[in-house]
């Protein structure tokens, strides 16, 4: 229901009235989270989170036209659409007026962020068992190129970056890790961690429309064994540490902010993290023999700042970590019930599902957040990342890379030839998701990162 505080009135209708608003603020907000969109709760003329970062957003209040000032609302968050007055049912908003935009229809305008992170329209079936031997989706994969990459017909694989060699004017971090990409308007970033310890941290590069690189930079330094990590949908980066009592660092890919530790988050051996914005959770996996499955729930979606750390138990449900600062007992060791794992390691959420990998017998887990269930799906993965068309992309034991369809057919997509013994690291798809990269990494001193181009499945 939309309100007008029209003078005169009474303290307590005004705050009949109030409440009101705030009611309807709050089920907007949660419609629209519901629905799998990203929504903020804020005042209006406060900093946005992610400044400069947000290719489109929409505030949404229905007393802007009322007293405010939309121009000074521009020249603060510059927006490129402005809502001057609506609502937000869902994640549509009707509005009286409107800068012109192409999303509009009939009066109606979508609420929407544009350029967030690379998000699958179809996912893989939730029961069956994966199948392998299938036919590719790609075909077959072709002769070994230049640069030791085996691939099928169409596409091509080039080295971006060289531990120990400068690109872009930076040097390349030793021992690349879990990485992701992030818009950058007409092109993109690529973050990779490096888990050196007490030199870690993380570096970026960014790469113009073209796909030249054209600025390379730290965003994250001197911290521990930066192992994996995850994207947000605010477009921050989140960076593990792997060590005793590690934390996961909050960074700015665009460098434009220092990294700022996220304690809440549980002190432990951290080792990948994924964010699920439907149920607006963080999950985490932990580097540990007997280590644990974690999801941490922000008070507020969008600042990580504080929030309640959960183990997920042997019963199926979520406990809560009474002490996620671990001073005088080890988080997985908090609670009776917790469900152990032999070395968690990366992570990955795509379509309702979090899917995560252990160390110790290489395999690969897909919790269903929709159902509270957990499956074991297969053995011989390491890291794994999700396309838009819904395939699954797995990093092996080996120097290969796995598709796995929708449909649960498991087809090889390219294999690594000249690095015996290295191990794939931080998949991730470009925003538009054309592009695939990826590290190959021999102990704490060699490492190559890799880009993959070509006709990926929309």
């Amino acid at each position: 229901m939309k309100t007008r505080l029209t003078p005169p009135y009474t303290p307590e209708e005004a705050a009949e009235l109030a409440a009101e608003a705030l009611r309807d603020t709050l089920d907007a907000v949660r419609l629209t989270r519901r629905a799998g969109g990203l929504a903020l709760c804020r005042d209006v003329f406060g900093r946005l989170r992610g400044l400069g970062q947000w290719a489109a957003a929409l505030p949404v209040d229905g007393n802007i036209g009322n007293g405010g000032d939309p121009a000074a609302l521009l020249r603060t968050q510059r927006h490129r659409h402005l809502m001057i007055e609506g609502r937000a049912p869902g994640v549509c908003a009707e509005f009286d007026v409107a800068s012109p935009c192409h999303s509009c229809r009939c009066g109606r305008l979508a609420w929407h962020l544009e350029g967030g992170p690379t998000m699958s329209h179809k996912t893989l079936l939730r029961t069956g068992p994966l199948l392998p031997g299938g036919a590719s989706p790609y075909g077959p994969l072709g002769l070994q190129g230049a640069v030791g990459l085996t691939l099928p017909s169409g596409f091509t694989g080039r080295v971006v970056a060289r531990s120990g060699h400068k690109v872009a004017g930076l040097t390349w971090h030793a021992a690349p890790d879990g990485g992701a990409c992030f818009p950058d308007g007409d092109g993109w970033i690529y973050v990779s961690n490096s888990e050196l310890p007490l030199l870690g941290g993380a570096s970026a590069l960014r790469f113009r429309a073209d796909g030249s690189i054209g600025d390379a930079y730290r965003i994250l330094s001197g911290t521990d064994l930066n192992r994996a990590g995850g994207a947000t949908p605010w477009h921050s980066w989140l960076s593990c540490e792997l060590g005793h009592r590690g934390r996961v660092f909050e960074c700015d890919p665009y460098g434009a902010r220092a990294a700022r530790p996220r304690l809440a988050m549980g002190r432990f051996k951290h080792e990948a993290a994924a964010c699920d914005p439907e149920r607006g959770v963080v999950y985490m996996t932990e580097d540990e023999p007997d280590g644990c499955f974690y999801r941490f729930r922000p008070g507020d979606w969008g600042d990580l700042t504080e929030g309640t750390l959960e183990v997920l138990c042997s019963s199926g449900g979520w406990r809560v970590v009474p002490s996620p600062a671990a001073l005088l007992q080890e988080t997985r060791h908090q609670v009776e019930d917790a469900r152990h794992f032999d070395g968690g390691d990366g992570c990955h959420y795509a379509g309702g599902v979090c899917y995560f990998t252990t160390k110790s017998d290489t395999g690969l887990w897909a919790y269903d957040a929709q159902t509270s269930t957990l499956d074991r799906l297969c053995e011989g993965v390491r890291a794994i990342t999700a396309a838009p068309s819904g395939d699954l992309y797995v990093a092996r034991e080996t120097t290969q890379i796995d598709v796995i369809a929708p449909d649960r057919a498991v087809t090889p997509f390219l294999r690594l030839e000249g690095h015996e013994g290295a191990e794939l690291t931080g998949l991730a798809f470009s925003p538009r998701g054309d592009r695939l990269y990826f590290s190959a990494r021999r102990g704490r001193t060699e490492g190559h990162t890799f880009e993959v181009a070509g006709p990926f499945r929309g």
